[in-house]
């Protein structure tokens, strides 16, 4: 199957749903679902119920990305990360620990809830660095989970991508101009399938912003403010939680320690440690919080890597 066609797919998915839902009589509705189904005969059955159960929830065209095609975009996102990097299963007991510390914070956060919800993984690489996507994938590097001393300070790197998801910085990543036309016409002309615009140009833009978000994420980086507030909100995650909100700048200074000897990954697509350290103190005084970390060391000592 051509590339990204699963996005086209949806694309047309998301532009059924919308026009069925809007068409003030039953006639019409039929007329127009009767035309689009002899553009997706064709496509694979799995595929496009797939599709359409991701599509059926939108039902009025928006100039604002909804939690589905958020969920798509993230998800695409995810897979262009793990074309360049492999899942790393050699301790699923470790993984599970990273979902339960992810689950303890998300639930006691303003945005428990995302389409399809948050989930943990692990890639198998000594850099140092993790990722996160809008459809709530969250990668952590093997190296950068070796540089963590603590439960706590583990807590605080998932939180800072948390922030990241909940402040929906991957999608403000878009650049391309186009992405809001895209996602009105997907809502108003099933995607060109009547009017005879071009499905595969819709698509296009969506790959564009895909490409866009990737090349944020992996390569240049979030700005300097979108990191220092993902940390700020990652301060306030973690003392929700029950963590000391302190483990994040521990973890700052352990990557400040090894920043010169450990090239790439975090230095390339963060603002340095020393400078994160210091905006992160300047918050800590909003959060007050019993520390009770040491109850978790024997937990994280178990299952740490080395």
């Amino acid at each position: 199957m051509k590339k990204y066609t699963y996005i086209t797919i949806a694309i047309i998915f998301i532009a059924i749903s919308t026009v069925l839902l809007s068409c003030q009589h039953a006639a019409q509705a039929t007329d127009i679902g009767n035309q689009v189904a002899g553009i997706v005969r064709s496509i694979d059955p799995n595929t496009i119920e797939a599709a359409r159960r991701s599509a059926q929830a939108i039902g009025s065209a928006a100039e604002q990305i909804t939690p589905e095609q958020e969920y798509f975009i993230g998800r695409a996102v995810a897979a262009n990360i793990l074309a360049r990097y492999n899942i790393w299963n050699g301790n699923p007991e470790l993984t599970a620990y990273l979902n339960l510390i992810c689950k303890a914070i998300v639930i006691n956060s303003p945005r428990p809830n995302i389409f399809n919800g948050y989930r943990v993984a692990i890639l198998d690489t000594n850099e140092i660095n993790a990722f996160a996507t809008s459809g709530g994938h969250i990668f952590l590097t093997r190296g950068l989970i070796s540089v963590a001393r603590s439960e706590d300070a583990l807590a605080g790197v998932i939180a800072h991508e948390i922030a990241h998801i909940q402040l929906q910085h991957s999608i403000k990543a878009i650049r391309t101009s186009r992405i809001t036309n895209a996602l009105v016409i997907t809502g108003t002309s099933v995607a060109g399938a009547i009017t005879g615009y071009n499905v595969n140009e819709l698509a296009d833009v969506f790959n564009e912003s895909v490409g866009e978000i990737v090349s944020t994420l992996v390569d240049s980086g979030y700005s300097q403010s979108q990191e220092f507030e993902a940390d700020n909100i990652a301060l306030s995650l973690l003392a929700a939680a029950g963590y000391n909100p302190s483990g994040l700048i521990d973890m700052l200074r352990e990557l400040n320690n090894i920043q010169s000897s450990r090239p790439g990954g975090f230095n390339r697509t963060h603002p340095t440690p020393a400078r994160r350290i210091r905006n992160a103190e300047s918050s800590m005084r909003q959060h007050t919080v019993v520390d009770t970390s040491s109850y978790r060391q024997a937990r994280f000592d178990a299952l740490r890597i080395n």
